[in-house]
């Protein structure tokens, strides 16, 4: 070689391949770091039993787990529309409301206690409860043994997943499974965690700002965006009496434990997907995001936001909307 030859030429007998790698460094895409911030994206979706979540899927939308065979999980759980049914209360198998605004059944897995006043640990309990609700399902498990145990295809299925076939616990675990199946990743929020910062435009990063300063985040907080702790409604004023007309629902904890610390405290709900949950709150007295975030300042965090802050909030709120079977919701 002349004298002239660049002096970064690789002389080696290796000198092919590391100059593959160093050509490759230089035109694969640098993954984004994932930022560090108090919400986190929400975990992968788990793998479990294949059959188990299957037969889970089915007898979410099994009618003959009501009293009269009107009502599935699925009725007031509806996986096409954000795992709701946007009536302000649904019905129950006899055709009357309940007491309480249905929450998403979507994430439900991630929250640390079940039913707007916390009173069960698993959504097995939460399972057992529901089919039983004279409310909701009606239903004794006595009842649901026998008329399962009468279909040759749940009895089959049953026994090759169990050992002891159809009992109340295992139809509780296989629902249980299932919906442990039911997470929602992907929304934009999510990506832009991950480090793709692009996804959001500059007035929904200034919304989540805003929510991190106003204190939104103090309540909801971790990869769920809430679902983790409890609160008092009208912690900086006495949202009832304003409200009007108080129902026993409303009481939330203290029917449970008699305490009167517990009076009006409910467990915080989710924001995940909330832009597709309407209507909001255990009494769904707000019919749109705005109407919710409004009441949220006024009533937990005694402040008056400008028409802009709020505007920016709910924009960013509709960013947490994810995906479910590889479709948005």
């Amino acid at each position: 070689m002349s004298d002239a030859t660049p002096r970064y030429v690789l002389r080696s007998s290796r000198a092919p391949g590391l100059a593959i790698t160093l050509w490759l460094a230089t035109c694969l895409p640098v993954m984004a770091a994932p930022l560090d911030e108090p919400l986190k994206p929400l975990p992968p979706v788990p793998s479990l039993d294949v059959a188990t979540v299957e037969l889970g899927r089915q007898l979410f939308n099994e009618t003959r787990l009501s009293v009269n065979n009107t009502k599935s999980c699925a009725s007031c759980h509806d996986l096409q529309t954000g795992g709701v049914d946007n009536r302000p209360f649904s019905l129950g198998f006899d055709g009357k409301p309940v007491a309480l605004n249905t929450p998403t059944v979507f994430n439900a897995s991630l929250n640390f206690k079940q039913f707007w006043n916390a009173r069960v640990d698993t959504l097995e309990a939460q399972v057992e409860q529901v089919v039983t609700s004279p409310m909701e399902m009606g239903n004794d498990w006595q009842t649901v043994v026998t008329t399962l145990s009468a279909l040759p295809h749940y009895q089959a299925t049953f026994q090759q997943i169990y050992p002891d076939g159809i009992t109340p616990a295992n139809v509780q675990n296989a629902l249980a499974t299932y919906e442990r199946t039911l997470l929602t990743p992907h929304s934009r929020f999510d990506q832009y965690l991950e480090g793709n910062t692009d996804i959001l435009t500059l007035k929904e990063k200034y919304g989540y700002q805003r929510f991190k300063e106003y204190g939104c985040i103090a309540c909801h907080q971790g990869a769920n965006i809430g679902g983790n702790m409890y609160q008092k409604f009208g912690v900086m004023g006495d949202y009832f009496k304003a409200r009007g007309n108080p129902t026993e629902a409303d009481l939330g904890r203290y029917l449970l434990t008699k305490d009167e610390e517990d009076r009006n405290v409910f467990k915080v709900p989710s924001l995940r997907n909330v832009a597709v949950t309407a209507p909001y709150f255990h009494d769904a007295s707000a019919k749109t995001l705005e109407e919710a975030v409004d009441v949220m300042f006024k009533y937990q965090l005694g402040r008056v936001p400008s028409a802009e802050d709020t505007t920016l909030i709910v924009l960013f709120l509709k960013t947490l909307t994810g995906e479910w079977a590889g479709k948005p919701l």
